[in-house]
């Protein structure tokens, strides 16, 4: 049962947009179990998703089963079978004692049998497989286990004859364990699920829940110095020397030598991003400039990474190594062939490992972690991260399979370096996951994203396929209360071409616990990133660089796991394409600093009501403060500190009791034309007829137009005012300097508060007072001039 938190008079499709508040039974029927909240908060309990029980059967191995009288040997597998559910070991070809150690889960609320049939067969390559016995359990009889208790003990039964009378024996004995479990035991993971049945192959491994770690990521800084006797391919040519430097698929360059030497210097840095384990390695190329199509190459060295330093603070320790090119294009003697020789040629470099900066492989706005890359200088965590992937509900078709639409869903959650995917639920529009996963916080204000994708690969299709995105939620840790469950449904909201759709919507349970209050209120200190950042900042340019080599190198190694999290799949999560253009993107960024603007204008607007005195009772009331505030000049600042004081004491009484979510209005997602989203999701470069790109051109320059008119105003004032003392309006500078004067003198025999009251009075006059033409100090800066009589 839902109902949702916030409620408008829009029409019914805005609601579907918002957020819903759920009542899911958490824990509550779960059976006593070891890791009990209290003084150990990092003990995982399970109680954050409703209990789901499963009949597992685990096939250990066989022994002296019979050889087949055909081929004077046996294939053997096990079939497992309860009720209209069937799941099968893979065969090992003649093995008499084969072992197996497959566990298979059947989901209890779908079981309509009341007995368990466990087959061993014979794989014949002609004709139907042979039956070599079974054994059949009362599902009456099956223990129950739960967590921490031990995995049950395996147990040899003896085979039963298939085709004779009930209770013969045959030859052969097979170790099997059955119980009845949750999703809280270990066997879970790995286990055959009976909801999974119809999945075959490659697909079998795609469908489990994982836990992946992101590799550790370093900063790889290489301060090419200087070179020595770089020789030129081109005998009495000056060389133009610049360094190329690669690793793995990232490549960069210095800028040219102009030194007509054959030593160049550049002391030019380098940034590349590495992981370990550091299986690229630095190449470096010296290379001549001889034209805007032609580079020779004077030399290389190859480097292994290993080699390097590793710099865990801002002292410059690192020492720097001359190092032997590899020379190649030179002749060895006057007309003959050139090749491959050693020369003298070498380079200086100053190459290290930083260690102490955070590797941002996400979006700053979106972090998730902010520890550097050196263990060693990571704090205490401060708290704990419970989530609860309960379900989803009301999901859309994704793809057509047997000639109706269907969906094979599975949810990924990221933050900080663990990333889990849990398991793919095969054709279901409200799959229940009900997995329960932990991660240590170590700054409160980072956000976890859990998206939620269609699994394509279940078909054996390889790489053929894309998973597709069906929405993702975004949760930031520090607008969450400590210690409370946070149960919602999320709306699972996309921008497709067509406009905004809703998905579905994702079930939470979330809990963040404090580790220590201390700690916690003292990071809000503290900066949010490491201290290299601030002490040797890197420029946008070399951020926004590094963040996509980042990206890549994570989507890369988490490709190459098993099962891969795909590649589509951890750049949505990092959100790759936030920094393209977006016509949408921009108007909302420009209605929120509207919105921040509006109440600015609305305090103007109220003392220009004030003013005018609209309201005489506040106006006299503003008098009676400007008097208090002249008289006793030191309460201006604690009225201020106070007033705010009682301003956030009264807010909280309506301060927000759930977690943001994605915003289909602030993002101007409902506002945007189909030409702007068919612009928006064009590809990079643009692949639009000529004719489409000429029109957003268009559109693009007269945007552009507006905003350079606004920039112009801007420094058009900001001329003006520095006008005021160039003298490049003799009169208009004479006169403010006679005024500068006489307000000095004016201002020194005068009481300060004596001014302040003369001042505030003035503003506040009555509107009798006052004239409709602009006052005299605005007449006179608008006849400044600027700099814009200079512009072309």
């Amino acid at each position: 049962m839902s109902h949702p938190i916030i409620h408008h008079n829009d029409e019914h499709h805005h609601e579907d947009f918002q957020l819903k508040d759920t009542h899911p039974l958490l824990g509550e029927r779960w059976p006593a179990m070891g890791g009990v909240r209290g003084n150990d908060k990092l003990t995982s309990t399970y109680d954050l998703v409703e209990q789901m029980y499963y009949l597992y059967v685990r096939v250990v191995k066989a022994k002296d089963l019979p050889p087949n009288p055909l081929t004077g040997s046996c294939d053997p597998y096990v079939e497992v079978k309860l009720g209209n559910y069937k799941g099968t070991t893979r065969h090992l070809e003649k093995r008499p004692n084969p072992e197996w150690n497959q566990v298979f889960a059947f989901s209890k609320d779908r079981v309509q049998s009341s007995s368990l049939e466990v087959y061993v067969k014979d794989k014949e390559m002609v004709g139907r497989d042979d039956y070599m016995g079974k054994v059949v359990f009362d599902l009456n009889e099956v223990p129950t286990r739960v967590p921490p208790d031990s995995p049950l003990a395996p147990q040899w039964c003896r085979l039963e004859d298939p085709r004779r009378v009930e209770g013969v024996k045959v030859r052969g004995e097979i170790m099997v364990a059955v119980w009845i479990g949750t999703q809280a035991d270990e066997a879970f993971p790995e286990a055959w699920h009976s909801d999974a049945a119809s999945v075959h192959g490659e697909g079998v491994a795609s469908v489990r829940s994982k836990v992946y770690v992101s590799p550790k990521l370093w900063y790889l800084r290489v301060n090419v110095i200087e070179a020595q006797d770089v020789q030129p391919a081109t005998r009495g040519r000056t060389p133009e020397v610049f360094v190329k430097a690669q690793v793995g698929t990232q490549v960069l360059k210095t800028r040219t030598s102009v030194s007509a030497t054959l030593n160049p210097k550049w002391n030019e840095d380098l940034l590349f991003v590495v992981a370990e384990p550091f299986e690229e390695q630095l190449v470096l190329h010296v290379e001549d400039h001889v034209s805007s199509r032609k580079d020779d190459l004077l030399g290389r060295v190859t480097l292994p990474l290993t080699m390097f330093e590793k710099r865990l603070d801002h002292r410059p320790f690192v020492h720097s190594r001359w190092f032997d090119l590899e020379k190649f294009g030179i002749p060895a003697l006057e007309g003959e062939t050139r090749r491959e020789l050693r020369f003298a040629s070498r380079i200086h470099l100053r190459v290290c490992l930083e260690g102490a900066y955070h590797v941002m492989d996400e979006s700053t706005m979106y972090i998730s972690d902010t520890r550097p890359t050196a263990r060693q200088l990571w704090r205490p965590p401060v708290g704990v991260l419970e989530v609860g992937i309960l379900g989803a509900k009301a999901l859309l078709p994704m793809k057509n399979r047997d000639g109706r639409g269907t969906t094979d869903s599975y949810c990924v959650a990221k933050y900080g370096q663990k990333w889990v995917r849990t398991r793919t639920l095969v054709g279901t529009f409200s799959p229940s996951w009900n997995e329960q996963y932990t991660w240590e916080v170590y700054d409160p204000s980072t956000v976890i994203t859990i998206g939620v994708f269609d699994n394509c690969h279940l078909g054996g299709n390889g790489n053929s396929a894309r998973d597709s995105r069906i929405g993702k939620v975004r949760i930031r840790l520090s607008t969450l209360e400590a210690d409370r469950v946070y149960t919602h449904s999320y709306p699972l909201i996309v921008l497709t071409p067509s406009g905004v759709k809703k998905m579905g919507e994702l079930q939470l349970a979330v809990r963040f616990t404090c580790l220590s209050v201390a700690s916690m209120m003292h990071l809000y200190s503290q900066p949010l990133l490491p201290k290299m950042h601030y002490l040797h900042p890197f420029t946008v340019s070399q951020l926004d660089s590094l963040r996509y080599q980042a990206m890549s190198i994570v989507a890369a190694r988490l490709g190459r796991t098993e099962p891969p999290l795909r590649k589509e799949v951890v750049e949505y999560m990092l959100d790759v394409e936030s920094h393209l253009w977006s016509m949408r993107r921009s108007k909302a960024n420009f209605f929120r600093v509207m919105s921040l603007l509006s109440g600015l204008v609305g305090i103007f607007s109220w003392l220009g009501d004030v003013c005018k005195w609209k309201n005489p009772a506040t106006t006299v009331l503003v008098h009676i403060l400007l008097l208090i505030l002249v008289w006793y000049p030191e309460l201006i600042l604690p009225t201020v500190f106070l007033y705010m004081f009682f301003i956030g004491l009264w807010n909280y009484r309506s301060r927000p009791r759930h977690p943001p979510h994605m915003d289909t209005k602030l993002s101007w997602a409902e506002a945007a034309s189909p030409d702007e989203l068919d612009e928006e999701f064009d590809t990079f470069p643009t692949s639009k007829p000529q004719d489409m790109v000429y029109m957003r051109y268009d559109r693009l320059r007269s945007v552009a137009g507006r905003i350079q008119t606004v920039v112009g105003d801007m420094a058009t004032q900001g001329e003006r005012l520095g006008s005021l003392l160039s003298w490049r309006d003799p009169r208009a500078t004479c006169l403010f300097v006679v005024f500068c004067l006489l307000a000095a003198v004016a201002l020194y025999v005068t009481p300060f508060r004596v001014v302040a009251l003369v001042t505030g009075l003035y503003l506040l006059r009555h509107p009798r007072f006052r004239s409709k033409l602009p006052p005299v100090p605005v007449n006179f800066f608008r006849r400044l001039p600027s700099k814009i009589d200079s512009m072309l």
